[in-house]
């Protein structure tokens, strides 16, 4: 089979803020911005790579999704425990002197794994954990 990761969601409560912190944080480039009846979904991706894409969207406009199934998720992005991506760098010291000089949310400086990594992480507006791995 010839499967690749074409796009991944994340959840954003201000798409405002998150596309602030894809874009001007992280540098991403901005692929698509989309709004409707009051909701917006930004898709960005990394530059140079124009076949990975994350859409930062609204998950109240998750079709069936209940008034509970709402909350619930709302509550979980305020914690920071709804979703994760993982990102990677060649350049782990500076990409995180970077995010120190934004003012990124930082959950963990860069860390020699027990699993054979070396990573560190943050949180993005929403309150999505970031981990971002160094390359080797």
């Amino acid at each position: 089979m010839d499967i690749t990761i074409h796009s991944s969601f994340l959840p954003h409560s201000d798409w405002e803020a998150s596309l602030a912190f894809y874009r001007d944080t992280l540098g991403f480039e901005v692929r698509n911005d989309v709004g409707y009846n009051g909701m917006h979904w930004v898709t960005v991706g990394p530059k140079g790579q124009p076949g990975t894409s994350i859409v930062l969207y609204p998950p109240a406009a998750t079709p069936g999704i209940t008034d509970d199934e709402r909350r619930v998720i709302g509550e979980m992005m305020a914690k920071g425990t709804y979703a994760t991506l993982l990102l990677a760098t060649h350049d782990l010291a500076g990409t995180f002197e970077r995010l120190q000089a934004r003012d990124a949310e930082i959950v963990q400086e860069p860390t020699d794994q027990p699993y054979g990594v070396r990573d560190c992480a943050v949180r993005d507006p929403a309150g999505n954990l970031i981990r971002i791995q160094q390359l080797r």
